[in-house]
């Protein structure tokens, strides 16, 4: 781990040895258990195994972990298989209430209801309206389909003339949801319902910038100008220190600089302030978009020339050649009084700015490992 920042970008390998195993979201698995669950309403048999049709064209079926029925209602559930990632959601148990609605005479289509461990959406900034159960468009939309053909092959629900009550639940989603950002998203009491493809790619980038955006939706939604991004959990934890600024306008970027920058660049904010360890914030300096050790590296050459620019001696631009990281050589440059740090963020800040390519404001911080600011920029 580098400042705190998780290695989950780290060139995995399968449980198996083999290729990665990719699984599906919560959201492919709320679809199978309102299928199963509906089509049992409509004719008092459960598909088990229930197969469905998903985003992209593929089929692929579920076995069903419960399977409820009377009168006024059915349930379905499924355990998701997230194959080889690791998602907090692997192995929780999705939970699907299916109920008719008397909607005297008036078609109400499909509603949706959070259950136990489901949250609710309680700031604006996101796909859905406040007070929505967090069940994203997505998810909505493949169950909305399920119900209609569903209805048009069996007869009955919404062709009465009332509607399609779909409450979808997780036990124990409440706690599951406190190792994820839907606290910091504004989404309260457990988890979001996920998914545009209904598959999870095993260490998928994509899913971190998209949770990256999100979080800057919220953050200008709620009327936050001043947004602090951080490399990891060390600097996050300090500039908010120093900013005090509200989790709302914190943004967990990780090595992703370039989804962030760009995102802004098109829906800017009034000012921002990076803040990242040595490491990660030189290879910004540099140029470098995407601060993974797999994608880039620190040029300590460079960092040598820099501090020699500062007037340091020969001696200490020798030393710091041989530096292993980027914090060695800001260690050798203060242990002599040299603003290297200071200097690192400055032209970090300048790569930044040119990023932007807009009026937002830029500052950057650099901090060690044990949270003190050792650079700034700005």
């Amino acid at each position: 781990m580098t400042d705190g920042q998780p290695s989950e970008r780290k060139p995995p390998k399968s449980k198996t040895g083999g290729p990665l195993k990719k699984g599906w979201t919560t959201g492919a698995c709320a679809t199978a258990a309102a299928t199963a669950a509906y089509q049992a309403l409509l004719t008092g048999d459960f598909p088990d195994p229930v197969s469905i049709t998903l985003p992209r064209g593929e089929e692929v079926s579920f076995p069903l972990k419960r399977a409820e029925l009377s009168e006024a209602q059915a349930t379905a559930s499924v355990i998701k298989d997230a194959g080889d990632d690791p998602d907090v959601t692997h192995g929780a148990e999705i939970v699907v209430t299916v109920a008719l609605e008397n909607g005297g005479g008036k078609n109400q289509g499909v509603r949706f209801h959070a259950g136990e461990g489901v949250g609710t959406v309680t700031r604006p900034g996101l796909a859905l309206a406040v007070g929505e159960p967090a069940i994203n468009p997505g998810p909505r939309a493949m169950i909305e389909a399920v119900i209609e053909g569903l209805t048009q092959k069996y007869g009955g629900g919404q062709g009465g003339g009332g509607g399609v009550a779909v409450t979808i639940a997780v036990p124990g989603g409440e706690k599951l949801a406190e190792k994820t950002l839907n606290g910091r998203l504004g989404i309260e009491g457990g988890l979001s319902i996920l998914g545009t493809t209904g598959i999870v790619i095993p260490y998928s980038c994509s899913s971190w910038i998209r949770s990256i955006h999100r979080g800057v939706d919220v953050a200008r939604a709620s009327g936050h100008g001043h947004l602090a991004a951080a490399t990891g959990r060390t600097s996050e934890a300090a500039v908010q220190k120093v900013l005090g600024l509200p989790d709302v306008a914190l943004i967990d970027m990780g090595d992703f600089a370039g989804g962030l920058l760009k995102y802004l660049r098109k829906n800017p904010v009034e000012k921002l302030t990076l803040a990242g360890g040595p490491g990660k914030i030189a290879k910004l300096a540099q140029g470098a978009m995407d601060l993974h050790s797999s994608k880039s590296r620190v040029d300590i050459a460079a960092l040598a020339v820099m501090l020699s620019s500062l007037g340091a001696e020969p001696a200490t631009v020798e030393a710091v050649k041989d530096a292993a990281t980027a914090g060695e050589a800001l260690a050798a440059a203060g242990a002599r009084g040299l603003a290297l740090g200071d200097t690192i963020a400055r032209q970090a800040r300048e790569v930044a700015l040119a990023t932007l390519a807009g009026d937002t404001e830029v500052e950057v911080m650099i901090f060690d490992r044990s949270g003190k600011r050792i650079g700034h920029g700005g």
